[in-house]
């Protein structure tokens, strides 16, 4: 029998997204400017490239395991807020360092040192989306957290655009200053050891023990567990999430290459794009949670594979390229909307949310990297004429494995959540 329904904490939802916010501020800030920063010691863009992606090497070990740290942690301060407490200060020094280092090795260590500070801290930023809110109503908390994320696009392209070029160093700092008065602002309403999901925590801990799974072992319970929801999960992040990440990487070189524009109007493709996500994805999360993620996964793959086969057919088009992709970028909200939610709900206890949160990083950051070098590797191949095709094929991929996602909750957060919904008042 279904538990009672509790209602959406929207004020926790709000101020959760404000740490994403935070936090993504100063990722899009230092993946706009640093390049250009480094450039002024090396001419190699090939060493650049190297130096911005050691990120995501290093948040592929650091996340899952900082996540992991963080479900374990019991503290008067709550589980999560220690780790904000200490890594926002250490990653906001480190980034102001940046534009003011004397020589090109002492950057190299300011920018490892700054991604393995701020890569430890925001899987945990992201958990709270989780921990705050009922199973039923997470994905409308991923939503408010994805679009304020989005919203720092924009952010960094006004910073880019007013500040920069008057003094970067300047431009630096605003952007860890906000970054650190909105954790602060969220640390002091939050107050994370005082919400209802840390005291769950507590009673389920008194209840059961403290969790005592290690670390390799939820990687081993995903590998062998008879139910394979969870791999075939992480396996469609992988390729759907590569999809994703393969049209927007190579949107500006196709719109040169195969639609004739300057590199400067093919830059613009992207913007109705990210529009276009952003108006959808709040209301495609309330249908999620109303009707069920699994039917708006799909539904959302098969929009995006619709959008992709829109913009093949006619590829000569700009027209219809720009339809295409919008209808592309609005079904693909529907998958990211519930993606991370899907994983956190599959996690077998409440008690994981946090390492849980490391793994659709890890899934995330992998098929960020591999989806655009697998569709460039097809169109090397072949032509460019052949990129939408190639992007309906991966999206149907993904599509496949999804089927391979038997259930939406883990037994145990369903038994979790009915002591949970007994002991509030219900909607």
């Amino acid at each position: 029998m279904r538990t009672p329904r509790r209602r959406f904490q929207l004020r926790l939802a709000l101020i959760v997204a404000l740490g994403v916010f935070a936090q993504e501020t100063v990722w899009n800030f230092h993946d706009s400017q640093t390049p250009v920063t480094l450039a002024g010691y090396t001419t190699s863009v090939a060493l650049i490239g190297l130096i911005m992606g050691l990120d995501n090497i290093i948040g592929i070990f650091v996340q899952p395991l900082m996540g992991f740290f963080s479900d374990r942690t019991r503290s008067r301060l709550g589980r999560r807020t220690p780790y904000i407490l200490v890594g926002v200060p250490v990653a906001a020094l480190l980034f102001v360092l940046i534009p003011l280092v004397p020589s090109f090795p002492i950057l190299i260590v300011v920018i490892v040192l700054f991604s393995l500070t701020a890569n430890s801290f925001k899987p945990i930023a992201e958990a709270l989306l989780a921990d705050q809110q009922p199973p039923e109503h997470r994905s409308k908390a991923n939503a408010i957290g994805r679009f304020a994320s989005g919203l720092t696009i924009i952010v960094s392209a006004l910073l880019s655009l007013f500040v920069v070029d008057r003094s970067v160093e300047l431009a630096y700092v605003i952007s860890a200053g906000v970054m650190v008065v909105c954790f602060v602002i969220l640390a002091l309403t939050l107050r994370e050891s005082r919400t209802v999901a840390y005291r769950a925590v507590l009673d389920e801990d008194a209840a059961q023990g403290r969790e005592t799974t290690g670390f390799f072992a939820v990687f081993r319970d995903i590998f062998t567990d008879r139910d394979r929801s969870r791999l075939f999960m992480i396996l469609a992040i992988v390729v759907t999430w590569g999809a994703w990440a393969a049209v927007r990487a190579l949107l500006t070189l196709y719109g040169v290459e195969q639609l004739g524009l300057t590199r400067g109007e093919a830059g613009g493709l992207t913007l109705p794009a990210s529009v276009a996500f952003l108006l959808v994805i709040i209301p495609v999360a309330i249908v999620s949670d109303r009707f069920g993620r699994r039917r708006v996964m799909r539904i959302g793959i098969v929009v995006f594979a619709l959008g992709a086969l829109v913009a093949f057919l006619f590829n000569d088009s700009l027209t219809a390229t720009l339809v295409g992709i919008l209808i592309a970028a609005a079904g693909f909200a529907g998958f990211a909307a519930n993606a991370a939610v899907m994983l956190w709900n599959l996690a077998p206890s409440q008690r994981l949310i946090g390492v849980y949160t490391g793994i659709f990083a890890v899934a995330q950051a992998v098929g960020s990297s591999a989806g655009p070098a697998a569709l460039g590797g097809l169109v090397d191949l072949t032509d460019w004429h052949y990129l939408m095709l190639f992007l309906v094929v991966m999206s149907l991929l993904g599509l496949l494995i999804t089927f391979g996602v038997r259930r939406e909750y883990a037994p145990g957060q369903l038994v979790e959540e009915s002591k949970a919904a007994d002991a509030e008042p219900v909607e």
